[in-house]
């Protein structure tokens, strides 16, 4: 299968490519080779290419930014989702792309499922809201699978700052008053692979770890992983922040935004393995051995 993968050099996108590279003929663009900005850049890149599957893992994902540059984001996660979907429909290819949980309100406090109405709060989910209506309304067989606190080894995340913070200052603090749920880079690509063939599983698809947290809960099992694995850390109590307090905040953020994975166990016969597991498996495999290569 030829596979190309928008966003190679982001945290997911290099995970996919180093996953499918060894079985499937995969090309990588990352933001210096292709631009969503520019629908010339779309155009020049991909109407050459002859492929079977496309997964879009680009985006612009800085909320706040987001905020204040509505036309970029509008352009970069909505329309280029679009012609993206357009040029592989016209190769009869499929297209995979990379949503988020901020479509939702978060007004809910049970799992998302993929029938709950989207009702983003932000210009970064709106944006990307309209991304999956361009991808869908181009092809029912395309997939926007909607992810959440994407964490790994490629790309530093919030785990990585915390733990890196903690291990120089004793005071570490996150927000204690927003709940979802990581998702494992290392295990999202395993996942999606049931998916790459499968041209009857287009629509929706929520995919991430399992269970649910706040950032502070989150912080603090890593760091408690950390000190486990015999990491000298500075800071070993994660202090409570409210959403309210940070005024830097220009986006509104949804509050819960759990996803459920009931129709990708449906599919797979495969339950996602718990979100404390793949924190352990990234600090683990990947900060661990950082930290004692700098001691």
């Amino acid at each position: 299968m030829k596979i190309v993968v928008i966003g190679s050099g982001g945290r997911l996108g290099s995970a996919l490519c180093r996953e499918y590279g060894g079985e499937h003929d995969v090309i990588g663009f990352n933001h210096s080779q292709l631009d969503l900005a520019s629908d010339a850049s779309i155009q020049a890149r991909l109407e050459p290419l002859e492929f079977d599957l496309l997964i879009n893992c680009a985006a612009l994902t800085n909320v706040d930014y987001c905020e204040t540059h509505a036309e970029e984001a509008i352009q970069i996660n909505g329309i280029a989702v679009g012609r993206i979907a357009g040029i592989a429909s016209r190769k009869k290819a499929r297209v995979i792309h990379i949503s988020t949980d901020y479509v939702f309100d978060g007004k809910k406090r049970s799992p998302y499922v993929e029938s709950d109405p989207a009702r983003p709060v932000s210009v970064y989910g709106e944006s990307k809201l309209l991304g999956e209506s361009e991808l869908l309304g181009c092809s029912a067989g395309n997939l926007a699978i909607r992810v959440s606190w994407v964490f790994g080894p490629d790309r530093p995340s919030f785990i990585d700052q915390i733990l890196n913070r903690a291990c120089e200052y004793e005071q570490v603090e996150a927000i204690a008053d927003k709940f979802s749920v990581p998702t494992y880079t290392l295990d999202l690509a395993g996942y999606l692979k049931p998916f790459l063939f499968e041209k009857q599983a287009g629509g929706l698809l929520h995919l991430s770890n399992t269970g649910e947290c706040s950032w502070q809960q989150y912080g603090q099992y890593a760091i408690d992983c950390a000190i486990d694995a015999g990491i000298p850390m500075k800071g070993r109590v994660v202090g409570a922040l409210r959403m309210a307090d940070l005024k830097s905040f220009i986006a509104r953020r949804p509050v819960y935004t759990v996803l459920a994975t009931d129709r990708f166990t449906e599919f797979t016969g495969e339950q996602p393995r718990d979100w404390r597991a793949a924190v352990e498996d990234h600090v683990r495999r990947h900060f661990v051995p950082l930290r004692k290569n700098l001691q």
